[in-house]
């Protein structure tokens, strides 16, 4: 069957006669009444059963049109993709991300993609919540989980980078205070605690569920500490002027390791689900330019480029520090 075959059934039974049929395919009655009998013909099935008043596909001429809609609709699809990758991508992005990920390691990525392809223009917002994204009109989101459970057909959820959660001091609290040698010492420390999204009672932020790099079991311990926030970058500088023992992800902190502010505390725990994704409402077609923009993005944060700043690190304890009691 050739395309033009597909078109002439769907206009047959779109239309209910063969004249109707003729007239949306601008051809003479004649012309469909022949092809449609020559169709007939080679396929060795009637695919319509024609009356008076109306002509109505058989089971076999349903099957023929379902099979030829679905077949129309590839064509057209393959059709526009092609044309898409002739033309230089345009249009609107617009993107959600966390402030503090969206400012130190998203934003430079998006303003290089747009140098790149100068007629896509991108609309980012930073905010702490997760946005309804298909009810406000967002392309998708930089987000620090992926979707789980039931929801997760009703979303695309890709992995851009790996990331984890790790503890750090400054080497002022670990002179003053000590570096704990174990989880249960870590109790006895000022640790700093953010309650993320503002909410102070509906999730134990005082918990932190660790898990340890050798053997990836996997416990939680209880902290405690005279100073906690909604702001994980307030609670980063308190961390920073040596106020407390915090668990903050590599992305956020590695420069301040690199440049010896913060230093690692217990090295063989950490929080392994933060990795960096992308996150989207379903769609069957998703445009060139969003394609683009997560292949990208894929590149530019391959490797982790906070895990290699803050490889540059010893994680030892600075000198004169001493254990904790």
């Amino acid at each position: 069957m050739e395309r033009s075959d597909l078109e002439l059934v769907l206009a047959v039974r779109d239309h209910g006669s063969l004249s109707a049929a003729a007239l949306s395919l601008d051809v003479a009655p004649p012309v469909v009444t022949k092809r449609l009998a020559a169709l007939e013909a080679r396929l060795g099935q009637r695919l319509f059963q024609r009356t008076t008043r109306r002509v109505s596909p058989t089971a076999e001429g349903e099957t023929v049109c379902q099979r030829a809609a679905a077949l129309l609709q590839g064509f057209t699809a393959l059709e526009a993709e092609l044309q898409e990758r002739k033309a230089e991508p345009t249009g609107l992005i617009r993107l959600a991300s966390t402030f503090g990920f969206g400012r130190l390691w998203l934003g430079p990525a998006l303003a290089s993609f747009q140098e790149r392809y100068p007629r896509i223009d991108i609309q980012l917002q930073l905010t702490e919540q997760l946005p309804d994204l298909a009810a406000d009109g967002f392309d998708g989101a930089i987000w620090l989980w992926s979707v789980q459970g039931r929801q997760a057909a009703q979303w695309v959820s890709r992995r851009l980078a790996r990331n984890q959660r790790v503890l750090v001091a400054s080497p002022r609290y670990i002179r003053q205070h000590g570096m704990p040698s174990s989880l249960e010492a870590l109790q006895q420390h000022a640790c700093l605690i953010v309650r993320e999204n503002g909410n102070a009672t509906a999730q134990r932020f005082d918990v932190w569920p660790l898990q340890k790099e050798r053997d990836k079991t996997s416990t939680r311990v209880r902290v405690n500490g005279p100073l906690t926030s909604n702001s994980g970058e307030l609670v980063r500088d308190w961390c920073v002027a040596g106020r407390g023992i915090m668990l903050r992800s590599l992305w956020d902190i590695a420069p301040h390791l690199a440049s010896g502010e913060l230093v690692r505390v217990l090295p063989g725990y950490t929080m392994p689900d933060a990795d960096i994704h992308w996150l989207a409402p379903y769609r069957a077609d998703s445009p060139r330019r969003i394609r683009l923009l997560i292949d990208f993005l894929l590149t530019q944060f391959q490797g982790t480029p906070w895990r290699a700043t803050a490889a540059t690190v010893a994680q030892a304890a600075p000198r004169g520090s001493r254990p904790a009691r």
